[in-house]
């Protein structure tokens, strides 16, 4: 037997809680990142990749460049998935946090939407970062690049 949900006694229609899934935007420039500067809450004010949810029937590969273009100015094709996390980390937040390695290949930085500011930082001086899963992308980042 399987989890109990909510059903509708008259037509037996079952009610699924589909998780919430986010995309963000790895783009390094030799060992800096582009972090932008969160305008809302949580953590209004702290850093972050450049992220948001993907739209329902929309590509997580397409919401990452939409996300980039909406925050940052930047156009940007995608390279590969660089790390799938999970776990919701305040209650507004994705379930599935899908980061993606991208490449500029045009635009203008320029913070936008709900992005503050929008900056590059080397991987050893990071400012103050919003969550855990920016952490710990960029924990793997300086793994990976053995800094």
């Amino acid at each position: 037997m399987g989890e109990e949900r909510p059903t509708c006694p008259a037509c037996d229609w079952v009610h699924y809680e589909d998780p919430k899934v986010a995309c963000g935007a790895l783009l390094l420039q030799d060992d800096q990142v582009l972090l932008v500067r969160r305008t809302m809450e949580p953590n209004e004010g702290l850093w972050s990749l450049p992220a948001g949810f993907v739209n329902a029937f929309e590509l997580p590969e397409t919401a990452v460049a939409r996300e980039m273009r909406e925050e940052t100015g930047l156009e940007v094709t995608v390279e590969k998935l660089f790390i799938v996390l999970s776990g919701r980390e305040h209650p507004r937040g994705s379930d599935i946090f899908l980061v993606y390695l991208v490449t500029q290949v045009g635009g203008a930085l320029a913070a936008a939407d709900d992005a503050g500011d929008a900056a590059w930082f080397n991987l050893d001086a990071l400012p103050p970062l919003a969550f855990e899963t920016t952490r710990k992308v960029l924990t793997q980042v300086k793994s990976q690049l053995k800094l």
